[in-house]
């Protein structure tokens, strides 16, 4: 036989190579959220994966256009539903760049204990599924306790636990209660320990760092070309926090690290996470121990503040302001604004068009889970199956906030 007729039998061989099909999704179990992977499967490498998302759509956006701003706030609580308060503060602050409302600082710093709460108890989820998915089911039990605790501190202060709806346009409705801060102070003496126990079941674990480390990699140049932000970004070496880039609600103020990982890949995003969660509670310390004293809990602006009880029962003026805001009759100036926050897992930023109606003309909410997952087939291909499966939690992909 000549070489000739040997290259065309091999050539023939490899074209009669069969893939098979499989769909990762849209089962929950598999990938964390409704929304599926169709992968081409070589055995148990992943060849090819197509996205396909779509199955949970809610049209936030449109319906956002026929509500009035205050009662937008429920719907941003449904975008990344780990970490609904920072959602909510966003939302805020946009609707204030538009109206130009200052908030004095004691205000600006409640929120950033809210935020830096709602980050940590998003980080415990993300980072204990994590160990989950690698087979570690007892990080996951133990630390998810404290997720519960922060959920306390927040029904404390609104009543709602996951989907929060907390705080108010321009500030809060009242002052934090006695019970509020003892269970913040609470938190912030006992979890220290708990976490440092969750760290030493994981961080230095061959097994864990075995599984982890070079699975779902991403180049720093790579996830800034699909425009990741976020711990996703810090995780490849790219050292962008919203929080520092463009300051808001005073963390100006406040002296904290950025985590920067190198390869990018799921043991650098736990790793960076990890670090994120100690920043934060040194963050709410310098909140709590520089809270500036009589200061009031919301800016000066009575067309969103609703007024006292007291006042709307006596005051007619005080019961027609009630009456505005919350029937939502209040106007809002026509302008064109955006503004963002470092969400959980993120740049999460709010795009809103006014026409000086009382609803928005148009808003966007730019959601990072969205951004990001657009790298999820590159990042898996050529990896096994189970990789697949790690890479997508260590993304840390909210399929609320990726399907809105």
């Amino acid at each position: 036989m000549s070489k000739k007729d040997d290259k065309h039998i091999k050539a023939e061989h490899i074209e009669e190579k069969e893939y098979s099909i499989l769909n990762l999704g849209p089962t929950h179990p598999a990938t964390h959220g409704i929304f599926q992977n169709v992968l081409k499967m070589d055995g148990e490498i992943i060849h090819e994966a197509t996205p396909t998302i779509g199955y949970i759509h809610r049209a936030f956006e449109k319906l956002a256009e026929r509500r009035p701003y205050a009662q937008i706030t429920p719907i941003t609580d449904r975008l990344n539903y780990c970490s609904s308060p920072i959602n909510n503060m966003g939302w805020y602050m946009t609707v204030e760049k538009l109206i130009k409302a200052e908030l004095p600082k004691r205000a600006q710093y409640h929120r950033v204990i809210i935020m830096e709460l709602s980050r940590i108890a998003d980080h415990i989820i993300c980072n204990s599924v994590i160990g989950v998915d690698t087979g570690a089911m007892t990080g996951f039990l133990y630390i998810f306790q404290w997720r519960e605790k922060i959920y306390e501190i927040f029904e404390e202060i609104c009543g709602a636990r996951l989907t929060t709806n907390i705080g108010r346009i321009g500030g809060f409705d009242r002052e934090w209660s006695k019970t509020t801060w003892d269970k913040i102070n609470a938190f912030l003496a006992e979890f220290p320990k708990a976490f440092r126990e969750f760290s030493n079941l994981l961080e230095r674990n061959k097994i864990f760092m075995d599984r982890t480390i070079n699975c779902g990699p991403i180049s720093a140049e790579m996830a800034l070309q699909y425009s990741f932000t976020g711990p996703n970004l810090r995780a490849a070496g790219v050292d962008y926090d919203v929080r520092v880039m463009n300051p808001y609600s005073s963390y100006q103020d406040f002296k904290f690290d950025i985590p920067v990982g190198k390869s990018g890949d799921t043991y650098d995003r736990f790793m960076v996470r990890q670090e994120e969660m100690w920043q934060s509670l040194s963050i709410i310390e310098q909140a709590i121990k520089n809270m500036p004293k009589d200061e009031p809990m919301h800016a000066n602006i009575p067309d969103f503040y609703l007024p006292p009880k007291e006042e709307v029962y006596n005051n007619m003026e005080a019961l027609i302001y009630h009456f505005k805001i919350v029937m939502g009759e209040t106007d809002i100036p026509a302008g064109e604004v955006y503004h963002c926050v470092e969400g959980g897992n993120g740049e999460l930023g709010f795009y809103l068009v006014s026409d000086g109606g009382r609803t928005p003309y148009r808003l966007h909410f730019r959601r990072p889970c969205f951004i990001y997952y657009q790298a999820y087939p590159e990042m898996i291909k050529g990896a096994m199956l189970s990789d697949a499966i790690l890479t997508m939690s260590s993304m840390n992909v909210i399929a609320g906030e990726l399907d809105a």
